[in-house]
């Protein structure tokens, strides 16, 4: 969640709006109540996202914080990801902004109490232009401060820079302001723009150093860079303060060299701590998990792409089966989901237009194996990201530069009781689908320990079973096998799914031609059905959806 959509209740929201216009959301807003009802749909972690100090063109000079030039920023509120101080709190997120530190803290302590763990942003990549932190510990120093100018690259530097080059006010009219923000010599941005940067650069960052010289591609990490030494203490001071995992941004834009010396001494210090990794490079997945020490990283250009694309009619649903196999031997360690703050909310028009036209990705995302599974907020609700805000534009996602309120959060919230009274029916009905299948998957023992088989190749296409719209596949353990066939067409189905012969042995399991108890977990109802390789097993799988079959077994 973004903590400063999450808590605005605002219903008068204007695009571009200032923070007196539009409001934000607090630390403050995010109370029991909401933990709890968060809890409730299966939850076991919060990853608090814009909780460090970033740019942004609301004033808060009189507490001590210098003014960002509007040139540095992009939005009114400013990029979660364009960080001014890592060891500080958002003072948008305050309603003390003298006690932004404390009002974090008790954050962490409230979600700890209802059970949840909390995940914050880790930004190794680059920092906001007009990094100056004012909350570093004695004894460390900011970013540059003793960096040499007038070198592209030296080993103690925390900046690239580029010599006589200069930043001028060139991205967007409405910057220039009163003044021109100039900087000279000039600093590469965070998405490797070694040049004067465009509006679609990452203007507002700086990419920092962690030892390569992209000129040459000398790498240098003896000794120890500079940057490496800060970063470690940044992520120590978090841990320190109550934190159970770091989701780290854009991981494959700094060496592995430096995860595989920093995070055996976070997880040394603080055992237990989790490293999630944003990562869109499938050839360097092993080497961040093996090497590198991160517990997850981002499933994205894997079982997110092919699952839209058979959403979508540009795929089969084969290629699941190719995907699947691609990540087989790390499958555990990639984190899958549906939405997140960089891809388009399901229920935009661009991309499925109703929220329910991804349960069958949602059950597959979620039961494909025991890896984690991650939900943005307003996903359960079918949010359809279709505002426009200001500097995001209608695109299907949800703002992260702009102070918002969201409208299917606040309904969600009500009064601050999180009864969803203010849901329609069928936003009630899709966040009761979300929870039941999210609690699943902490408490059914074939989710949360069992194997994975795939039955597609045990399937061929068809009258009784379309491979193109189709998938089945097991989750089993030594006490329970579950049968999960989805349906990705838009009409309801009857299926006839094959188990051969194979999967039994691979689970150990005697079969014999009587029926068999079954129990549809979704659904609650109770059936009988047959369990063996002779014998097909036929369920009606509805639109857009999927059933998972539970069959208890003697072994």
């Amino acid at each position: 969640m973004l903590p400063r959509l999450f808590g605005n209740s605002n219903t008068g929201c204007i695009a571009g709006g200032t923070i007196e216009q539009n409001g934000c959301g607090k630390f403050n807003d995010i109370t029991s109540k909401a933990l709890r009802a968060i809890h409730s749909l299966g939850a076991t972690h919060v990853w608090y996202t814009g909780i460090l100090e970033h740019t942004t063109r609301t004033s808060y000079s009189k507490f001590g914080i210098p003014q960002d030039h509007p040139a540095t920023v992009k939005g009114e509120a400013g990029s979660p990801y364009a960080v001014k101080d890592y060891y500080d709190t958002d003072p948008d997120l305050a309603v003390n902004v003298e006690k932004r530190r404390e009002e974090f803290k008790a954050l962490i302590v409230r979600t700890h109490k209802e059970g949840l763990k909390v995940i914050m942003d880790f930004i190794p990549n680059h920092v906001a232009r007009e990094y100056n932190s004012d909350c570093t510990p004695e004894g460390t120093y900011s970013f540059g401060a003793f960096d040499d100018k007038t070198q592209f690259f030296a080993g103690h530097n925390n900046f690239y820079y580029l010599g006589d080059q200069s930043y001028g006010c060139n991205i967007d009219s409405r910057d220039c302001a009163d003044e021109e923000y100039i900087e000279s010599p000039l600093r590469a941005t965070g998405n490797d723009c070694f040049g004067s940067p465009s509006r679609n650069d990452w203007y507002d960052t700086v990419k920092l150093n962690y030892g390569i010289d992209y000129r040459t591609g000398r790498r240098q990490f003896s000794p120890v860079p500079n940057t490496w030494v800060k970063m470690l203490k940044i992520l120590k001071y978090w841990a320190a303060q109550g934190i159970d995992g770091f989701r780290c941004d854009m991981v494959e834009m700094t060496p592995v060299e430096f995860w595989k010396w920093a995070v055996p001494q976070v997880k040394e210090q603080f055992p237990g701590i989790i490293f999630i990794g944003e990562i869109y490079q499938p050839h360097i997945y092993r080497s961040f998990i093996k090497d590198g020490g991160f517990d997850y990283l981002y499933d994205k250009v894997g079982l997110y792409d092919t699952l839209r694309g058979v959403m979508s009619g540009q795929a089969s649903a084969n290629d699941i089966s190719y995907t699947l196999q691609a990540t087989a031997d790390i499958r555990q360690h990639m984190l899958t989901f549906l939405e997140n703050h960089d891809e388009q909310r399901i229920a935009s028009d661009f991309f499925a237009a109703d929220a329910r036209r991804a349960l069958a990705s949602l059950i597959i995302s979620a039961t494909i194996d025991t890896q984690p599974f991650m939900l943005y907020a307003g996903q359960e609700l079918g949010e359809r990201g279709m505002d426009k805000e200001g500097y995001s534009g209608v695109d299907g996602r949800t703002t992260i530069f702009d102070y918002w309120s969201v409208d299917t959060l606040r309904r969600w919230k009500g009064n601050g009781d999180y009864s969803g009274k203010q849901l329609t029916e069928e936003e009630k009905s899709l966040q009761g689908f979300y929870a039941r299948l999210l609690n699943l998957c902490n408490s059914d023992k074939a989710l949360t320990d069992g194997q994975f088989y795939g039955l597609q190749y045990a399937n061929p296409h068809s009258d009784n079973y379309d491979t193109n719209q189709t998938f089945s596949y097991l989750r089993g353990t030594r006490e329970e096998l579950l049968l999960i066939v989805v349906n990705f067409s838009d009409s309801d189905r009857s299926c006839s799914v094959t188990i051969p012969e194979e999967a039994f042995a691979y689970f150990g399991i005697t079969y014999d031609s009587k029926p068999h108890k079954a129990t549809e977990l979704l659904s609650g109802k109770k059936i009988e059905l047959p369990l063996n390789p002779h014998d097909k097993i036929t369920a009606n799988i509805p639109a857009n959806s999927g059933v998972i079959i539970r069959f208890n077994t003697s072994i």
